[in-house]
C-alpha cells in the first residue's frame, strides 16, 4: 500500500521554518545532517506522515541549487513503499528516469531513490523505505 510518508520543503533557514512549526503547536524533531545530500534537516510529525524541512549545508547542493532557481517553497512529494527494489525494477522496465540508479540511505536510516520530474508529471518524487531490520 502507498502513502505519503513526506513533504519535502526547502528553507533558507532551518531554525526559523522550526519556530514557525512549532508556534502553530506542532513537535519537530531534532535536527539531522544527511552528508550525501549536504543537507541538514528536521523532520515534523504528523498523523500518519511528516514534513521534511531541508536546509542546504552547502550552496552547491540540491537543495541549494534548487533555493537559488526557486527560492523557498515544496521541494518533494515522498510515497512510503514496502519494497523499494521491487518498485524500482519495475517502474525501469517501464522507462521510468531516476535521478540516480543507486538505491541511497538517508534522515533515519530509511531507504530512498528520486524519480525525475520528467517521468512524474513534472514532480520531483521521492520512493522511499522504512530502514532495514536492526538499523
Amino acid at each position: 500500500m502507498f502513502q505519503i510518508d513526506h513533504l519535502g520543503i526547502a528553507v533558507k533557514s532551518l531554525d526559523k521554518a522550526k519556530q514557525f512549526y512549532e508556534l502553530m503547536g506542532m513537535h519537530v524533531m531534532p535536527d539531522e545532517i544527511v552528508e550525501g545530500e549536504k543537507v541538514r534537516l528536521a523532520m515534523v510529525p504528523l498523523d500518519g506522515s511528516r514534513i521534511e524541512l531541508l536546509e542546504p549545508t552547502e550552496a552547491d547542493s540540491p537543495i541549494g541549487r534548487f533555493l537559488e532557481k526557486r527560492g523557498e517553497g515544496l521541494h518533494h512529494v515522498a510515497l512510503h513503499v514496502d519494497d523499494l527494489a521491487g518498485t524500482m525494477e519495475r517502474m525501469k522496465a517501464a522507462g521510468t528516469r531516476f535521478i540516480s540508479d543507486e538505491i541511497k540511505v538517508g534522515a533515519g536510516g530509511h531507504l530512498y531513490v528520486f524519480v525525475h520530474p520528467s517521468s512524474a508529471g513534472g514532480v520531483l518524487l521521492e520512493l522511499c523505505e522504512d530502514p532495514p531490520a536492526g538499523v
